[in-house]
C-alpha cells in the first residue's frame, strides 16, 4: 500500500504541486493575523453595503481572502495589499450578479437594513435607515464609488484602479452619483 502512495507522491511532485502551494502563501501566520484584523471589518461592511445581504457578505468575505491568500502579487506595502483585497471583493459582488437569479444567495427580506449594528433610537437611526435604502436604490458603481470613497477614504486613483475605470472620469462620475444619492435622500415621503 505504500508503494502506491509514494508513486503518487513522486508523481505529484514531479508535476510541481508542491512548490505552487509553498510559492503561493507569501504572508507569514502572524503577518496575515495582523492584515486580517486591520482589515476583516472595512471589507465585510463593504460587501454588506454592496450585496445588502449580511450572510452573503460573510461568504464572500471568506472567498476573497481565500483568493487573496492564493494570489502570486507581490505587494510592495500593507496599502497595495489591502487595495488588492478590496479588488477581489469587488470582483465577487460583480461576479455574483453575473449570476443568474436562480444560482444566487436569496436575500432574507425579513432582515432589517444594517442588521450586523443594533440601530439607536431618535433621529440618527432615520438618518441611517434612509441613507441605506437610498444607497440600495443606486445602481452598484455608484454604490461602489461612494462607498469606497466615503467610507473608506480611497484616493480617486484607488477607486479607478478597484472599480477598472479611468482615474480621469471618476470624479465626474463621483459626483455624479453623489448627486443621485442626494436626490434620493430629499424625495419627499419615500420612507418605505
Amino acid at each position: 500500500m505504500s508503494g502506491l502512495r509514494d508513486i503518487v507522491l513522486t508523481d505529484l511532485e514531479r508535476a510541481g504541486a508542491f512548490d505552487d502551494a509553498e510559492r503561493t502563501f507569501q504572508m507569514t501566520e502572524d503577518e496575515f493575523r495582523l492584515f486580517y484584523e486591520q482589515t476583516a471589518r472595512p471589507v465585510w461592511i463593504y460587501l454588506a453595503r454592496m450585496t445588502s445581504d449580511d450572510r452573503l457578505a460573510d461568504d464572500l468575505l471568506q472567498e476573497t481572502y481565500y483568493r487573496f491568500l492564493r494570489t502570486r502579487t507581490a505587494f510592495e506595502s500593507n496599502d497595495h495589499r489591502r487595495h488588492y483585497l478590496f479588488r477581489i471583493a469587488t470582483n465577487l459582488v460583480h461576479d455574483h450578479r453575473r449570476r443568474p437569479r436562480r444560482e444566487r444567495t436569496p436575500l432574507d427580506e425579513s432582515a432589517p437594513v444594517g442588521s450586523s449594528e443594533r440601530i439607536d433610537m431618535g433621529e440618527r437611526a432615520v438618518r441611517r435607515l434612509d441613507l441605506a435604502r437610498a444607497m440600495d436604490k443606486l445602481k452598484p458603481r455608484d454604490r461602489s464609488m461612494l462607498w469606497l470613497a466615503y467610507a473608506q477614504g480611497f484616493s480617486h486613483e484607488e477607486i479607478a484602479g478597484l472599480l477598472g475605470l479611468r482615474t480621469s472620469s471618476l470624479k465626474a462620475l463621483l459626483h455624479r452619483a453623489r448627486q443621485r444619492l442626494i436626490a434620493l435622500l430629499r424625495a419627499p415621503g419615500d420612507r418605505s
